[in-house]
């Protein structure tokens, strides 16, 4: 039995050693990353039983990936080795805030080789979350189609679905991705969401309140806006809440962060908690996230995520 599983691709990511503009950066360190692949291992860390759905060049970087993910306890009975096809790379250029680009190479991607079979029933059904992103079916117009095959066994199995629009116009064009995205939503039990993203889904201002108005026919049941520092703020069982972010000393690496958030949400949401106590601890664990150089590297366990909050007193020495 799985808690959680996620579809999508996972990539070498090349992290620069110094910040500032990509051309003039010299030396890079092999990290792993992915949207998908940071949420399965954000919830492996916290202690939810995590499942990853994916393909990787067969390749000493798909190789790596594979061995990584097993390392952090994730399941990838459904992640395989592909010949003929690369293991998708990005470079990351990060200024002195924290902020930074990235720039992908995953034309060719493993995942292209998937068909509708390999999103197998049986796989699905033990888990019960289904945690989907957009970067995945922007990959490729194939990938869409796995993508609403997962989510409708989900629903056959009574599974949550849980959605970040995770928008990425690198990977295809705005029209594209408002129409694929807005299809998702009818099924979407959990949306984890940017204001930005919902202005740029429904095309219009950054106004809170006219915005959820327009996501009220889907009936999701917690919609949770990230908002960075600022915190994030849920409607949840028909209840607005706001809850402040975390003060963060520096600001290191933003990459990441809303993956850590989504891993925070899901492993509170599973524990039935208050909608206070959970938009407060993945609040807690993107803050925690930011504070660390890397995709994943940030990504804390159970124990980091109370020592934040205060309920759990750090030993130092």
């Amino acid at each position: 039995m799985l808690d959680v599983i996620t579809i999508g691709d996972g990539m070498i990511t090349f992290n620069p050693k110094n910040t500032g503009p990509m051309r003039f950066v010299n030396e890079f360190e092999r990290k792993v990353g992915g949207a998908e692949l940071n949420f399965a291992v954000g919830c492996a860390r916290l202690g939810l039983r995590s499942g990853w759905i994916s393909r990787v060049g067969k390749d000493e970087f798909g190789k790596f990936v594979l061995n990584f993910m097993r390392g952090e306890g994730v399941d990838v009975t459904e992640a395989r080795l592909v010949d003929g096809y690369p293991t998708s790379v990005n470079f990351k250029e990060i200024r002195e805030s924290g902020d930074g680009k990235t720039f992908y190479y995953r034309e060719k991607s493993p995942t292209e080789t998937m068909t509708l079979e390999d999103i197998d029933e049986d796989y699905i059904k033990q888990a019960k979350v289904l945690h989907i992103t957009g970067v995945f079916p922007a990959i490729s117009e194939r990938n869409i189609e796995l993508v609403r095959r997962a989510v409708s066994l989900a629903k056959k199995h009574g599974l949550k679905v849980s959605f970040d629009p995770n928008i990425r116009l690198k990977l295809w064009s705005a029209a594209k991705a408002r129409e694929v995205l807005q299809s998702f939503l009818p099924d979407v039990d959990i949306l984890l969401v940017g204001i930005e993203e919902l202005s740029f889904l429904f095309e219009m201002e950054e106004q809170e309140e006219a915005m959820i108005d327009q996501l009220q026919p889907y009936n999701i049941e917690a919609i949770v806006i990230k908002k960075g520092a600022e915190g994030s703020v849920g409607y949840i069982h028909g209840q607005r809440l706001q809850v402040p972010g975390f003060p963060v000393g520096k600001v290191v690496d933003t990459v990441g962060a809303g993956d850590g958030f989504d891993a925070g949400f899901i492993y509170a949401w599973k524990q039935n908690w208050t909608a206070e106590r959970m938009l407060t601890f993945a609040n807690a664990v993107g803050a925690l996230v930011v504070s660390v150089a890397g995709d994943n590297e940030g990504l804390p366990d159970l124990d980091e995520v109370l020592e934040m909050m205060g309920e759990k007193q750090r030993i130092e020495r």
